[in-house]
């Protein structure tokens, strides 16, 4: 009578070592991961979009007093309207797509860099520069920049960890033999001077 109880005991025992051992090991250390490159990554879009919805009212204000300088405001326009194409149609693989986010990366620096020019431009136009409605669009855009670059630093170190994860003894036999499908996450290649507006002398 006693023999079964000491059995299932025994086997519970051992699947609870098993369970616990799998758990120390780093079992649950690639899907964990995984989920954080995927929220640091929706991250990193939530604040290009937020930089994106900033554009139209930052362009009216500036065509307002600016009206000559067309070309820049078209760039400005036609790169968000790009940006904004690209985000729309990201793959669903985009993380371990190396063109896919080439892509993306690349039109997000076009913006950045037709944002830098647009706001290079209000040197030249002291009215512009001093308008409240302006000075508060420029203010959110710096401010949204500066959370694309923490954005991006976390969604970056997040990726290294991850790919750490996916590269190194025993975590790497681990990922083969219960996550096949996990692959290495791609990150920024663009500096982030690439980002800065340019500085442009009057």
């Amino acid at each position: 009578m006693s023999h079964p109880i000491v059995r299932l005991a025994a086997r519970a025992g051992a699947i609870l070592l098993v369970t616990f051992g799998l758990a120390g090991c780093g079992i649950n250390a690639v899907p964990t991961q995984d989920e954080q490159v995927k929220a640091a990554w929706s991250q990193v879009l939530n604040e290009y979009q937020r930089r994106a919805d900033l554009v139209p009212n930052l362009v009216a204000t500036v065509k307002g007093y600016a009206k000559q300088e067309q070309t820049v405001l078209t760039q400005v326009t036609e790169a968000r309207a790009k940006a904004a194409q690209t985000q729309m149609t990201l793959p669903s693989d985009v993380l371990t797509n190396p063109q896919a986010f080439h892509h993306f990366e690349q039109s997000q620096a076009q913006l950045g860099a037709s944002l830098g020019r647009l706001l290079a431009i209000s040197e030249a136009y002291p009215d512009l520069k001093s308008n409240q409605n302006f000075l508060v669009l420029q203010s959110q855009l710096e401010g949204t920049e500066n959370r694309i670059a923490v954005a991006r630093r976390d969604y970056i170190d997040a990726v290294q960890q991850y790919n750490t994860t996916l590269r190194t003894i025993p975590s790497r036999w681990i990922a083969a033999i219960f996550y096949p499908d996990a692959k290495p996450r791609q990150t920024f290649t663009i500096s982030e001077q690439a980002q800065q507006a340019p500085h442009v002398q009057f």
